[in-house]
């Protein structure tokens, strides 16, 4: 499975299917004036976010949050997988495995949020440990990609040179 996370088909779809989701979330928080719950993790303050919300928002923001913050996690997690197994190769295959759980700790978080959303369940409570947590593994993810990138890509210009 990391084999093929790793090609340069896989790298790069998921790559442009990363930039535009994260393109998508910011303008859908502009069409319905959100913040979005994903960056909060004190309770207080996400109850108190979602009381302020009008029941039009909270109910736009549990589809955005049930459908395109499904598929995010997914295709962000499997360009740093993809990425950490394809640039840091002695290494990669016991790093990316975190990923997976990083999928998860996020998915979780929108099922806690969705939940909230809806009144359905007050678990925000969770948000105290998983947002940080989802937060820490999203941003090692994104430095190891981006650090794998940038190798390569020297090492790309240093051949063209040479």
């Amino acid at each position: 499975m990391l084999t093929r996370l790793a090609t340069p088909t896989t790298l790069w779809t998921t790559f442009v299917l990363t930039i535009l989701m994260t393109f998508a979330f910011q303008y859908l928080a502009g069409v319905w004036s959100l913040a979005f719950l994903d960056g909060m993790s004190d309770p207080g303050t996400v109850r108190q976010a979602i009381a302020d919300m009008s029941a039009e928002q909270r109910v736009a923001h549990a589809w955005i949050t049930g459908t395109l913050d499904v598929a995010y996690p997914l295709t962000y997690a499997a360009l740093f997988a993809g990425s950490v197994y394809c640039f840091f190769p002695a290494w990669g295959a016991r790093v990316a495995p975190v990923f997976g759980a990083l999928i998860v700790i996020d998915l979780v978080e929108g099922l806690v949020q969705i939940l909230a959303l809806t009144t359905a369940v007050d678990w925000i409570g969770a948000k105290a440990l998983l947002t940080p947590v989802k937060t820490w593994l999203f941003l090692g993810g994104a430095l190891l990609t981006v650090a794998g990138w940038l190798a390569w890509l020297i090492r790309r210009l240093r051949r063209s040179d040479g």
